[in-house]
């Protein structure tokens, strides 16, 4: 399968990332976009030369793979929809909005012998400094994600689902024990939800995770700080600073490397080696956005004002 067909699913911002990155890339076709708003789809697939469709089965009926990069309520949905047609799918996160929805598609790209990828690209950050394969199991994980407001892009979702389901995403990628005990606060000024959650939660190992999440804030935060046994280690993933206080070698210069510079590609490169079947897995898969999204709905019923 050397000439994929390829299509995206919204013609909005994230819909632009993943259009302009397919574009990109060698052994791939970029076929078309879709969106409810004919004049969005239009406005992007020209800039690139594509198909604009406005009807989801006319767009399917012509590709391989899907990304759906569509508001996250839509996720499960459309998902569903391209399973069913045949087609390999990436989902930005985050999976679906509630398990059962989740736990079908991962069942059903199953059933159908199909790669269902997550758009958890920080995980790419995670192997290029060489978190994955740590000779250690972290103590504790502080994380901080805060940005401003912006009405439209991914509010119709909590920041929970939004924002901090990359933290506890990353968080389980290096503990895969399950957590034991949780505590969570937030505050909805938008309404009706989260705008702010923090939360704190113990793993079945005895790790401590807090995550401190906003999209009330003035500019961009992304920072985490791990501690090992043998040290912490710091990144800010804004700024791609990094310090290694473990007893362990980490690159310092991931910021370099393929995966540092491009995340999103590593993400997207992964995802089509796993269709066609040159590697084993994507960096994300279904399974493991499901259990992110389990998470972060725990933390969001936690964290929702009484």
């Amino acid at each position: 399968m050397d000439d994929l067909k390829v299509g995206v699913v919204g013609a909005g911002v994230f819909g632009g990332y993943h259009a302009n990155k397919y574009a990109s890339l060698p052994g791939v076709r970029l076929i078309g976009i879709v969106d409810a708003e004919a004049e969005r789809a239009v406005a992007l697939a020209g800039k690139l030369g594509v198909a604009a469709f406005t009807d989801l089965d006319s767009f399917l009926a012509e590709v391989d793979v899907v990304t759906i990069a569509a508001p996250a309520s839509t996720h499960a949905e459309i998902a569903r929809q391209a399973l069913n047609w045949g087609r390999h799918v990436y989902v930005e996160k985050p999976l679906a909005l509630n398990v059962a929805d989740g736990r079908a598609l991962v069942a059903l790209a199953e059933a159908k012998g199909l790669t269902l990828a997550a758009g958890h690209q920080e995980r790419a950050i995670f192997r290029a400094v060489g978190l994955l394969d740590a000779p250690e199991t972290p103590v504790r994980i502080e994380a901080v994600r805060r940005s401003s407001y912006y009405p439209g892009r991914g509010t119709d979702v909590s920041c929970v689902l939004d924002m901090m389901i990359h933290d506890l995403d990353m968080a389980l990628a290096l503990n895969p024990t399950p957590p034991t005990e949780l505590r969570a606060e937030g505050r909805i000024v938008h309404g009706p939800r989260l705008d702010e959650a923090s939360t704190e939660m113990t793993f079945a190992d005895g790790m401590e995770l807090t995550v401190d999440c906003s999209r009330l804030d003035e500019g961009r935060v992304r920072t985490m700080r791990i501690v090992y046994p043998s040290g912490a280690v710091e990144i800010d993933f804004m700024t791609r600073a990094f310090s290694n206080g473990a007893a362990f070698p980490l690159d310092p210069d991931f910021a370099e490397t393929p995966d540092g510079k491009d995340p999103l590609g590593a993400s997207v490169t992964a995802f089509l080696d796993a269709v066609r079947g040159r590697a084993e897995r994507p960096l994300v898969t279904g399974g493991e956005a499901l259990e992110a999204l389990d998470l972060a709905l725990r933390v969001e019923g936690a964290a929702r004002p009484r």
